[in-house]
């Protein structure tokens, strides 16, 4: 599946970094990928968090992402800091 705005709310904000909770059929290593969120790669800035709970098959996963680049570029990434 694609990245769905509707799942993802800012929960907390700093001047560095803001805490987001990402809801999510999808499965954690596709939430993850390079390019997932490029759609919103205005609002996220390097080193923000996402909790990115997903519910694949059933199973409920738990997630911790760092935003490693964004705010402009063309390719969004993360790391799973799980």
């Amino acid at each position: 599946m694609a990245f769905a705005a509707a799942g993802l709310k800012k929960v907390a904000g700093a001047g560095t970094g803001n805490v987001w909770h990402y809801n999510s059929t999808d499965a954690p290593g596709t939430i993850a990928g390079s390019g997932y969120f490029n759609t919103i790669t205005n609002e996220l800035k390097q080193w923000d968090t996402i909790l990115a709970v997903g519910t694949t098959g059933g199973t409920v996963t738990v997630d911790l992402l760092v935003v490693t680049s964004a705010t402009g570029v063309a390719t969004v990434t993360c790391t799973n800091g799980t």
